[in-house]
């Protein structure tokens, strides 16, 4: 069977890198529009129609504005954007969440596609709050690096551009601590308060790493870096995309440096539990525009096609 897809934002990074995807297979028939008329509504409305399977790769605005164009109830709409991930009637596009978020997925028409930084938080800690090994009304903090292509096409252009210094250096931003990630951050690891969140972008394209630190004592009572460990293995058991690292992975502590980059051009999760005997590192490793992005929601149509999980991804 052959499927309709069309890719609303296509010339932005998300959207390119969904066409590259998609170009290989033969399964599906991409819908193109034509450059000329990519912000006429009446042609966007008739190929968002028409597709088994839409991508909105758009601003958050521009997604609310495009959901409301589908007549069509065949149709299934994957969202990009901020705009639907804690939306009621919106399934949230990360397979791996829990047991249910597969079928979850499968029968919706409305999929949110998680947003890269709240993917590696989630998928960190979300496993803990499910054994109760940390409580929903912990106050937590989290630190992530990501390379450039998260600002997107114009950040990428000034990175590229060369001559400005301050680009030299890693850079923390959302400084008044309300990143547009943190609402899904919460809704989907259960937590009742909102981590202080430090995101920093550096100098190199793309990769992304979550750091969570937590005193033991944060923790359920008695609770080592083992459990922590085997509470991860435990709830990704089988998942394709994930990989839970051996405690105190001996690869990255004989480097001594941990490497951001190293799920690049792969659709995969790494995780990683460093700790000592009063405190842990929970780390979540990802391709900003793999299973931070554009991967996740090819994913995510797999799944909701019936298909193999891992059609087109690696």
């Amino acid at each position: 069977m052959t499927y309709a897809v069309f890719v609303d934002g296509q010339e932005g990074t998300t959207g390119l890198r969904i066409h590259e995807y998609l170009a290989a297979r033969q399964d599906v028939e991409v819908l193109r529009i034509d450059a000329d008329k990519r912000k006429d509504p009446a042609e966007r409305a008739r190929l968002l129609n028409a597709a088994d399977v839409a991508f909105l790769c758009l601003p958050d605005a521009a997604s609310r504005e495009a959901a409301a164009m589908i007549s069509n109830p065949r149709t299934c709409l994957i969202d990009a954007s901020t705009a639907h991930r804690t939306v009621p009637g919106w399934a949230f596009g990360l397979p791996e969440l829990c047991k249910s978020q597969r079928e979850a997925i499968r029968t919706a028409k409305r999929i949110a596609n998680p947003g890269c930084h709240a993917s590696a938080f989630i998928l960190a800690l979300r496993p803990l709050v499910d054994a109760g090994l940390l409580a929903p009304e912990a106050l937590v903090s989290a630190t992530s690096i990501t390379g450039y292509s998260g600002g997107g096409k114009g950040m990428i252009g000034e990175y590229e551009a060369g001559g400005n210094t301050k680009l030299l250096s890693p850079r923390p931003y959302a400084l008044g601590l309300a990143h547009k990630h943190l609402p899904e951050m919460m809704a989907h690891t259960g937590l009742k308060t909102a981590p202080v969140f430090m995101p920093i972008v550096g100098n190199f394209y793309k990769g992304l790493a979550v750091t969570v630190p937590l005193h033991l004592s944060q923790l359920r009572a008695g609770t080592q870096a083992e459990q922590v460990q085997q509470a991860l293995a435990a709830h990704y058991e089988g998942e394709r995309f994930i990989r839970v690292m051996p405690l105190r992975d001996a690869d990255t502590l004989a480097e001594g440096f941990f490497d951001v980059q190293g799920c690049n051009d792969t659709n995969r999760v790494d995780l990683f539990v460093f700790g000592s005997e009063t405190q842990i590192l929970v780390m979540a490793r990802l391709d900003n525009l793999g299973k931070g992005a554009s991967g996740a929601a090819v994913q995510a149509m797999n799944v909701h096609l019936g298909l193999e999980e891992s059609l087109g991804l690696v």
